[in-house]
This record gives C-alpha cells, sequence and structure tokens, in this order.
C-alpha cells in the first residue's frame, strides 16, 4: 500500500487515563496514530510508554486492580466497549515483547500456533502462512531447511524475527513492539529496523524504544512521554529538531532519562 493513504488515523485515544490500584500511571492521554507508519515512543522509565503500548490491546487487562477511563478507537471502534472479544482484537492488534519468546515448538510450529488457534486446519495452507510470515520477517532463507528444528536453537536476532513471524501469522492490521531490539547486538538491530521499514507499507507499527538514535532513524512521528504524561507529539524530526517543549528537549539531549 502506498504512502499516498498514510494519513489515515487507524488509532484515536482521548482522555485516556489509567489506575494501579491508587497510583495514576497514565493521565489525560490524547493521541491520533496514522495507518501505515511507525510511531515511536519514548521517556525514561516508568514514564508510562509501555502502559500505554499496552492499553492499546487490553494487554492491562491482565493485571489486577487496573482501571481505565477515557476511549481508545481503534478504525473507529472502542476496544474497550463490553461486546469487544479480546481474542479477536489481539488477532488485529499483535505484540512484540522486548525478550524473544519463541515457544518450546518448532520453528514451523510456532509460526503455524496463531493460525491453528483460530481455526486454520488445512496443511496446504497452513504451509503458506508459515512461508508467507517468515518471508516477510526476512527469516525464510536463513530457517526454509530446518523448519521442523526447535526455534529455541536460534540465535536472539533470529529469534525476534521469529516472535515478529508469528504475530504476522494471524494477519493483524497494528503491530506494537516493547524494545523489540533491547536484547540484541547492532547487527540484528539493524536488521530489524530494516525490516520495520518494510511491514509499514502493510501494517502499522507502534514501538517503545530507549533508543533515541533508533526512534530518530525509523520513526515518522515521536510521542515523549513524562511521569504518566504525554508531554509532546509530532513529526519526528520536529520532535528531535525542534522540540516545542523545554522538558522535551532535555531528554533527548541527555539531561535527564
Amino acid at each position: 500500500m502506498g504512502r499516498e493513504q498514510s494519513m489515515v488515523d487507524i488509532i484515536g485515544v482521548r482522555d485516556l487515563n489509567l489506575y494501579y490500584g491508587q497510583h495514576h500511571a497514565l493521565m489525560g492521554i490524547n493521541m491520533d496514530i496514522e495507518e501505515h507508519s511507525i510511531t515511536a515512543f519514548i521517556g525514561p522509565s516508568g514514564c508510562g510508554k509501555s502502559t500505554f503500548l499496552r492499553t492499546l490491546n487490553r494487554m492491562n487487562d491482565r493485571i489486577p486492580h487496573v482501571r481505565i477511563s477515557g476511549s481508545v478507537k481503534v478504525a473507529g471502534k472502542d476496544i474497550y466497549a463490553s461486546d469487544v472479544d479480546v481474542e479477536t482484537l489481539r488477532k488485529e492488534i499483535g505484540m512484540v515483547f522486548q525478550q524473544p519468546n519463541p515457544f518450546p515448538k518448532s520453528i514451523y510450529d510456532n509460526i503455524a500456533f496463531g493460525p491453528r488457534l483460530h481455526g486454520v486446519t488445512d496443511r496446504h495452507r497452513l504451509d503458506e502462512i508459515v512461508e508467507g510470515s517468515l518471508k516477510a520477517a526476512a527469516l525464510w532463507d536463513e530457517v526454509k531447511d530446518v523448519l521442523k528444528k526447535p526455534a529455541t536453537g536460534l540465535s536472539g536476532g533470529q529469534q525476534q524475527r521469529l516472535c515478529i513471524a508469528r504475530a504476522l501469522a494471524v494477519q493483524p492490521r497494528i503491530l506494537l513492539m516493547d524494545e523489540p531490539t533491547s536484547a540484541l547486538d547492532p547487527i540484528s538491530t539493524a536488521k530489524i529496523e530494516e525490516l520495520l521499514e518494510q511491514l509499514k507499507e502493510t501494517y502499522t507499527i507502534v514501538i517503545v524504544t530507549h533508543n533515541m538514535q533508533q526512534a530518530a532513524r525509523i520513526s515518522d512521528k515521536t510521542a515523549f512521554f513524562l511521569n504518566g504524561e504525554l508531554i509532546e507529539y509530532d513529526a519526528t524530526p520536529v520532535i528531535f529538531q525542534n522540540p516545542g517543549d523545554k522538558r522535551t528537549e532535555d531528554y533527548i539531549t541527555g539531561r535527564f532519562g
């Protein structure tokens, strides 16, 4: 899909507040995220960026004593509405975590796991999905002859691309990534950054990163969080070259963090 369609907002967040018990972790967040773009969330540890990322596919539902107010809409639908099926939602909005987490299964069965869960049983169709997903994650050529081997035997960088392929296998619209390269070496990191540039033609990507250079290199827009607040959200060149808030400038220039 071409960049001419990139100005359509796929995610709309309005006045979002999140509490862990009495702790007010996210305060009045408003944000629109464009389709077929890479949006980076930056900020110091504990600022709320990963918590906010997890609100976008209701991963915080799993945490006791969490309360949320406001709205999160994906393609115009409030994902916190009572009639939303959370399993279906997480098929639409996949997630890749900081540490690669392959299942203790073969490479093939890792990728086929999601499609099987959602009712795909035809072996030929599963073969197509596995190959297509591994190709999309730039891993096929490295593993096509060892699909029956344990995924845990792959290198760290390969495991993370496997996890990306596993998320893509259920055909999501959005891919959430929580520091997906922080545990990887520079070469593996570069491969995943290059991959994300390709994937945004088909998917919408939201990434949490502590790596300022990474955010500047790959994202279209950047959001800076501090103490549970969204301080500034703009085109990435603006955030890094001409931020509108002194706190943003102080953070990206290393005055705190």
